[in-house]
């Protein structure tokens, strides 16, 4: 691989894994609104690197999109409130891998999560200091390839790629023009990728010595 300018990283299942306090939150959100449904762990991770209307229409497909957007504010509600208090677990070499690859490379993220939800995520690893700018889908509800090209064109990437753990991801690179770049420890699958590795040190390495 050239020498990329940037790395781009997803969150979900390439950086940390929070599910069991997104299975918490949707579940307070299903049971104040009044569903009779719950979600498992199980039902989540099936779902993870969704857009935020995908996972409703899982969830609540008998909600019309009104409830359903009533739905999904409140689930945001409980997160905010859980963020002090939840303990994802991050995973092995994510914090020291970081720190030192911002000394070569400038940083971004980039998810289909909620708004904010990147910000949750910079401030409970202490990283914020590491990334240069971050894309969310809930900021403009656009799907991860528009936003990929967004934050390329926003800073001037020429030769950035995108670093995350499922084949939606890898789909979104093709669309956007950017490699792709496989965390095998994630929660998804694909055969389309530039590189793949097993564990963050790994990639570390790697692009330590590019």
């Amino acid at each position: 691989m050239t020498t990329p300018d940037s790395l781009i990283f997803d969150m979900d299942g390439t950086l940390w894994d929070n599910v069991n306090s997104y299975v918490i939150v949707w579940n307070k959100g299903l049971e104040i609104l009044g569903y009779d449904s719950r979600v498992t762990r199980e039902d989540l991770l099936g779902l993870m690197g969704k857009e935020a209307r995908v996972m409703l229409d899982s969830i609540a497909p008998e909600a019309s999109e009104k409830e359903q957007d009533e739905l999904f504010d409140e689930v945001i509600h409980q997160y905010q409130l859980l963020v002090p208090d939840m303990k994802p677990k991050i995973y092995d070499g994510v914090l020291d891998g970081l720190e030192k690859l911002s000394e070569k490379y400038p940083l971004f993220l980039l998810s289909n999560c909620e708004e904010g939800g990147l910000v949750n995520f910079m401030k409970h690893t202490r990283t914020t200091h590491l990334f240069t700018d971050y894309m969310e889908h809930g900021q403009n509800l656009k799907p991860k390839s528009f936003n990929l090209r967004l934050l390329k064109e926003r800073n001037q990437l020429t030769r950035p790629v995108y670093i995350g753990d499922t084949d939606g991801d890898s789909k979104a690179c093709i669309d956007a023009g950017v490699p792709f770049v496989f965390m095998t420890y994630g929660f998804g699958k694909t055969d389309n990728y530039e590189l793949k590795f097993d564990s963050f040190s790994q990639l570390t390495d790697y692009f330590l010595k590019l």
